[in-house]
């Protein structure tokens, strides 16, 4: 089941849901199965409904390290923040505009 589409202010973080993630999941691995059987990607890609990019991209994961390269290693980029850039504003602001080159 694929869920609705999400309308603005309903998700807090914006990724997916466990219940689609789970979904991606199967048809990669379904995909890999059929890499097994010598399927092309452009079959694969049409019957399981997503771009042969991504069919092709799986196809090279699994080469390279079988079913468990289909499995999901995450987000793809993990936000990270760096405070060190907030101290120096902050720091900038309790002094006053004439400590930070307003003048």
């Amino acid at each position: 089941m694929i869920p609705a589409v999400c309308r603005r202010g309903e998700v807090s973080g914006g990724g997916l849901t466990a219940e689609r993630r789970a979904f991606r999941k199967s048809i990669r691995l379904q995909a890999g199965q059929r890499f097994v059987a010598g399927e092309k990607t452009a079959v694969i890609a049409k019957d399981s409904r997503v771009s042969v990019r991504s069919v092709e991209r799986w196809c090279r994961a699994w080469r390279e390290g079988g079913m468990e390269a289909l499995r999901s290693a995450g987000p793809a980029n993990a936000p990270t923040v760096n405070r060190r850039p907030f101290r120096r504003v902050g720091g900038g602001t309790r002094q006053g505009t004439r400590s930070s080159r307003f003048r």
